[in-house]
């Protein structure tokens, strides 16, 4: 049994010799894959802080163009209220014109011709489609130069029993394009 016990702890002996020199031969191997592993780990951290910086200076771009984009729209809506305005007021002043050339017809022509012109700037205004707001455009220029030359031919004959036939006339041709 003595025996045994010796041949049982040689071989526990020789097994963790063994193991001792496997480890010994293979420490050098596992110390260069450590420090390749570490390596590796110190690249990768430093790629992705490359890569956040970079991602970071992009949205740092993008929001720069962004706001100045918001800027422009800002600017460009400011402009077209003013523009609005202005139209509103210039057709204002043409229903006071129209008051004037013809005091010998009722107000509610004056209101319904620049309703009629109101309506048609409102049109305008609110198109989305380019060819559709010029249009609308050219049909209110039309418009606005047909009430022009009614006054102006009103003035000329000394208003009498003038009526605006070529804004009615207008009126009627856009009435029969919708």
């Amino acid at each position: 049994m003595l025996r045994w016990l010796e041949q049982g702890l040689a071989f526990v002996r020789r097994s963790r010799d063994e193991h001792i020199h496997w480890r010994l031969s293979r420490q050098e191997s596992l110390a260069e894959l450590r420090q390749a592993q570490a390596l590796a780990e110190q690249a990768l951290i430093a790629q992705l802080r490359k890569q956040t910086q970079e991602l970071a200076h992009e949205l740092e771009v993008s929001k720069a163009k962004h706001d100045n984009r918001l800027e422009m729209v800002k600017i460009q809506c400011q402009q077209d209220l003013k523009d609005y305005q202005q139209y509103l007021q210039s057709l204002d002043r043409l229903k006071e014109s129209l008051r004037t050339s013809y005091t010998h017809l009722p107000e509610a022509v004056a209101f319904t011709i620049h309703h009629h012109a109101k309506q048609l700037l409102n049109r305008m205004w609110e198109a989305e489609d380019t060819q559709q707001k010029l249009k609308i455009e050219m049909q209110l220029l039309q418009f606005m130069t047909a009430v022009h030359e009614d006054s102006q031919s009103s003035l000329q004959t000394d208003g009498g029993a003038a009526v605006p036939k070529k804004a009615l006339a207008v009126m009627d041709a856009d009435l029969e394009l919708k």
